[in-house]
């Protein structure tokens, strides 16, 4: 991690930061939705900044229904190249280990909370 923004996710907020395939398959496979904030590189991409201050937002405004954890340079590739996502910052969901979404890039509040409603409802991967 190298921007402070991103870095008091862990440090201050407690979510987890996943640096191994062990490590995000204990994340992602229990019981529950599970976001990985996918930040890219930081210094070349401003939105990831913006992305770490607006997840715990989103988090609180769907009162604790996902929890969340940063995904570290060391994972990053290999997980964008599973999971289809390429773009960062990105939030991708999981339930029982399998990805039910994802939303790439910075959005507006308002499509935040629809298509996060959106994957919350989905049962499978999509």
């Amino acid at each position: 991690m190298t921007h402070p923004l991103i870095d008091r996710l862990s440090t201050e907020l407690g979510w987890p930061y996943l640096d191994s395939a062990e490590g995000l398959a204990a994340f992602t496979t229990p019981e529950g939705v599970h976001v990985l904030f996918v930040p890219g590189d930081p210094a070349r991409n401003l939105e990831s900044a913006d992305v770490a201050v607006i997840l715990p937002e989103l988090r609180m405004a769907f009162q604790g229904r996902f929890d969340c954890a940063v995904v570290g340079d060391a994972i990053e590739t290999e997980l964008r190249e599973a999971t289809k996502v390429f773009k960062t910052p990105s939030l991708i969901f999981y339930r029982a280990g399998e990805v039910i979404g994802a939303i790439p890039k910075v959005r507006d509040w308002d499509e935040y909370m629809a298509r996060i409603t959106q994957i919350l409802t989905r049962s499978q991967a999509a």
